[in-house]
């Protein structure tokens, strides 16, 4: 069997997502997830211009020696756009060697180590109430655990916070506007981390202590000032605190690690087992957030979850909507199969996208399986995704309150 064709899709059902689906000339086909959300288009230039013309006639069993061609060959490596086009190659390969087995993918991954994967829901607000009303709806639906974000008073839009209730729009939030220019937030550290302790009082005294909490910083403090924050916040048991330092220097986090016993979780914006290194191997984190789709696909991923387990660390595959439903499903067959799994990030996609790309993971009780049908168990709807063209959109610019650009 070979490949015969590697086409690359791109389709805006609310948001915009980049699919690559392989065809082999036996007929059979496969999907991969190349979405990079405000770069979108950067990855399809280098999937249909570089990479899709390397894979005619290759045998689509090798998918280890497509992924090393790819990463070793082209002598430039990693970086966010490359490993996203690795990854779709990646998990289109592996859903064509799942069908090929009639079985889904998770089995080919070592068999189900779980019944399914604890997921978390995103819970926010603009006051108490407004956020309390989030936690319950998504109780309601079923989540088991709460990523918890709050406006800040006196701020106007922060990143995280849904700006509309219930609904598509809420669950379906889109952070990368359609603007000819990036949306421009404004953000105060100090007055943020004057504020959140007080927010998770009250979320405690209300839920009380079972409910597993989780927040996330968007790289926004120092390490110092996440330190500072990660000892505030122990008295209410957090999951975890997500990405609260820009991580790039890895060694940042040995500072956190020293004055907080708050759980740590970082790596939504890594691409590489090379940015993980010093954190895994001197534990300076507890939860890896890399996504399926950014970090190199199912084949890089599990090695870097092998290595996190070593060291007692666990998973937490980003999964937010910009991560689309194929790379979803890459996720939970992951999730599924490995030993040292944490918990998965869970935004439902809106119903229009959900008409594009056809699934069959399911939610149930606070859990997500892949399900049991052959490969990934995602199809794409040509038509539906034609009648959802491109439309350009980018991501905020977090700036401080005298102008200067900041992280998040």
């Amino acid at each position: 069997m070979k490949i015969s064709s590697a086409e690359v899709v791109v389709t805006s059902p609310g948001r915009n997502f980049v699919t690559l689906r392989i065809t082999t000339d036996e007929g059979l086909t496969g999907l991969g997830d190349g979405t990079l959300n405000g770069r979108e288009l950067a990855v399809v230039a280098y999937l249909r211009d570089h990479v899709a013309p390397l894979l005619i006639g290759r045998d689509p069993a090798n998918i280890e020696d497509t992924w090393q061609s790819l990463y070793r060959g082209s002598y430039w490596r990693r970086g966010p756009v490359t490993m996203a086009a690795i990854a779709a190659v990646d998990v289109a390969l592996w859903d064509i060697k799942a069908k090929c087995a009639g079985m889904p993918l998770y089995q080919l991954l070592g068999g189900a180590s779980r019944t399914g994967a604890l997921a978390y829901g995103h819970a926010s607000g603009r006051d108490l109430p407004e956020l309390f009303d989030s936690i319950r709806a998504h109780l309601a639906e079923g989540f088991r655990a709460i990523r918890v974000q709050t406006a800040i008073p006196g701020l106007g839009t922060v990143y995280g916070v849904a700006t509309s209730g219930g609904g598509d729009t809420r669950y379906d939030y889109e952070p990368a506007q359609r603007h000819p220019q990036p949306v421009e937030e404004t953000w105060d550290t100090r007055a943020y981390l004057r504020h959140l302790p007080g927010v998770f009082e009250a979320v405690r005294a209300e839920f009380g202590p079972e409910l597993p909490l989780l927040h996330d910083g968007h790289h926004r403090m120092t390490p110092i000032q996440a330190a500072k924050l990660g000892k505030e916040l122990e008295p209410y048991d957090l999951f975890w605190l997500e990405d609260a330092t820009p991580a790039e220097d890895q060694n940042a986090l040995r500072l956190i690690r020293q004055h907080t016993t708050t759980p740590l979780a970082i790596g939504e914006v890594f691409n590489s087992v090379h940015d993980y290194t010093t954190l895994l191997s001197e534990r300076l984190i507890d939860y890896v957030r890399s996504a399926v789709t950014h970090a190199g696909g199912v084949t890089a991923m599990k090695k870097l979850l092998d290595l996190a387990g070593v060291y007692g660390i666990r998973s937490g595959i980003h999964g937010p909507t910009d991560i689309s439903p194929v790379g979803m499903a890459a996720a939970l067959h992951l999730d599924l199969a490995i030993h040292n799994f944490g918990i998965q990030e869970f935004m439902p996609h809106s119903a229009r996208t959900l008409e594009v790309f056809r699934t069959s993971y399911r939610f149930t009780d606070g859990l997500l399986h892949p399900s049991d049908t052959p490969g990934l168990g995602v199809e794409l709807d040509d038509d539906a995704a034609a009648a959802h063209p491109y439309v350009p959109a980018y991501l905020p610019v977090n700036r401080l309150t005298d102008g200067t650009v900041h992280d998040w």
